[in-house]
């Protein structure tokens, strides 16, 4: 991906890669809990670590919003139900990773189907709203998702007008986030300013709000995972 050229809308295809994800769910979790002095110790000495590294972060991410975009698929949830190999021990990500896992084996389709529609669509609205501006200012479409509009375009995406769903949503600002860890002449600095102005503010009380919600099953460890990470994250990125 160029930041250059004309980018696909976010939330216009699925965008994880589920060749990634079946490869690097072990050693994402093993290598990320594993302290962030020991990955900032390797970025810049060992470009090829490095490079490892935003694979992981990038899976991370395409992975959450994989989970969130929509119902999941069997495909998707049999990936993820590879956490379930990961490694218990005190580290937060690590048995949030292993709980989703045991949660993505355990649970039936049609049960997160139903669960997914009482979260986020219900009658009228689901259980959670999942977007900015609803978080930052109480209300959809407000200053928040304009503001993130001219930041998508500066960064070289234009929206499909076939897509109705607003680039707010937190699945599209995960594959946001993807789309930028992937693409190398992406500054780590770019990525930090993307996700402290339009991340930060807001997600982690989303996913907290997520592992509580009294229409959660499975998603609860989804939001479990998604904290675990967003404050790795905000580590790595210093934010």
């Amino acid at each position: 991906m160029s930041l250059q050229q004309t980018q696909a809308s976010p939330l216009e295809e699925n965008l994880i890669d589920e060749s990634v994800i079946e490869e690097n769910v072990i050693p994402f979790a093993h290598e990320l809990s594993g302290g962030v002095a020991s990955m900032s110790e390797s970025t810049g000495s060992n470009q090829e670590q490095s490079n490892v590294e935003q694979q992981y972060r990038a899976s991370a991410y395409s992975i959450l919003a994989a989970l969130l975009r929509k119902v999941p698929t069997v495909e998707v949830l049999e990936h993820v139900a590879n956490f379930s190999q990961v490694g218990v021990d005190e580290d937060e990500l690590l048995l949030s990773m292993s709980t989703l896992g045991l949660a993505a084996q355990s649970s039936e389709l049609s049960a997160i189907d139903d669960e997914y529609h009482d979260l986020f669509i219900g009658l009228g609205r689901g259980e959670l709203v999942p977007y900015g501006s609803w978080y930052l200012t109480g209300y959809l479409m407000e200053k928040p998702l304009s503001i993130l509009r001219d930041d998508l375009v500066a960064l070289g995406f234009e929206r499909d007008e076939d897509i109705v769903e607003p680039e707010d949503h937190v699945a599209a600002l995960c594959e946001v986030m993807s789309l930028l860890i992937s693409d190398e002449t992406v500054s780590t600095e770019t990525q930090a300013i993307f996700f402290e102005k339009h991340m930060s503010p807001w997600m982690d009380r989303f996913y907290r709000d997520l592992s509580e919600a009294k229409s959660a099953v499975f998603y609860r460890a989804v939001g479990r995972f998604g904290s675990a990470f967003l404050n790795l994250e905000k580590q790595y990125l210093l934010v």
